[in-house]
């Protein structure tokens, strides 16, 4: 995000993608091309480099009382069944993000902030709202999960440099607009998928880490808009997470985006 991702919190969702073969009205373009026409467009190479923090803000959807949704580890469970439907519950949260893929989520949940940290190698959580007030470790799945995610300016920005392999595997419909669909070979060996927008140049969808619900692997896009400006970075503002078989869609929005904020060492550390 900075695509940057967070930090293990499943936000589980279902919507129509509509896929095709390659489209003529997309100029043929290499990876390398389409890449670098990415990071202009997402306000160049040398803006991005300078960036060290990152800090979001906004509100999470976390469900109603009437519908089905996935409980992931690390989020509130959601609202008990009623006769009585309930609005989509929003939750407001604060991202802090520094380089190194160290990452501290807060999330306010009946007035408690449950808190997640990675410090680039280990992580923690704390989770009032499952009456569970000491903190405890990640599990070794939610750690490879934090170390898969690419750090805060993204998997393209200095790819080569990390060991990745960009191709183009095609364009495809993402959202009723063509997109670029990139395949990058990380370093070890797993291949993610990317489509960039062949207009604006902008990333939409992003593949994510699959999950696995009910014994069965469920594949999981990631959907960004609302890209809006912020210190001459273009940033979304609205994060859809959807998983295949899923019915519910919930959505990040963001509502504040601060460059370069101070962060203290401590915020990156096990909570007390």
């Amino acid at each position: 995000m900075s695509r940057a991702r967070f930090a293990g919190v499943a936000l589980l969702a279902l919507t129509s993608i509509c896929t095709g073969s390659a489209l003529a009205a997309a100029p043929k373009m290499t990876a390398a091309e389409i890449v670098d026409r990415n990071i202009a467009a997402r306000g160049g190479l040398a803006p991005w480099q300078a960036v060290k923090t990152l800090s979001w803000s906004g509100k999470m959807d976390a469900g109603g009382n009437n519908q089905p949704r996935y409980s992931a580890p690390g989020m509130p469970p959601p609202p008990p069944p009623s006769n009585t439907p309930a609005e989509q519950v929003q939750l407001p949260f604060t991202l802090e993000l520094q380089r190194g893929r160290k990452s501290r989520l807060e999330i306010i949940f009946n007035g408690q902030a449950a808190v997640q940290v990675y410090d680039g190698a280990q992580g923690w959580k704390l989770r009032p709202f499952l009456n569970r007030n000491d903190v405890e470790p990640y599990t070794a799945e939610e750690l490879k999960i934090a170390a898969a995610q690419s750090d805060l300016d993204g998997m393209l920005i200095g790819y080569a440099a990390k060991g990745t392999r960009v191709e183009l595997a095609g364009t495809e419909m993402v959202e009723g607009k063509e997109a670029y669909k990139l395949a990058l070979t990380l370093k070890g060996g797993e291949v993610r998928h990317e489509w960039i927008d062949a207009t604006s140049f902008l990333e939409v969808k992003i593949e994510g880490t699959p999950r696995r619900l009910d014994k069965k692997v469920h594949a999981v896009s990631v959907y960004l808009r609302d890209y809006k400006s912020v210190n001459g970075l273009q940033i979304p503002h609205v994060i859809e997470t959807v998983v295949d078989g899923v019915q519910r869609t919930e959505k990040i929005r963001i509502d504040k985006v601060v460059v370069n904020p101070p962060l203290a060492a401590s915020r990156f550390t096990k909570p007390t």
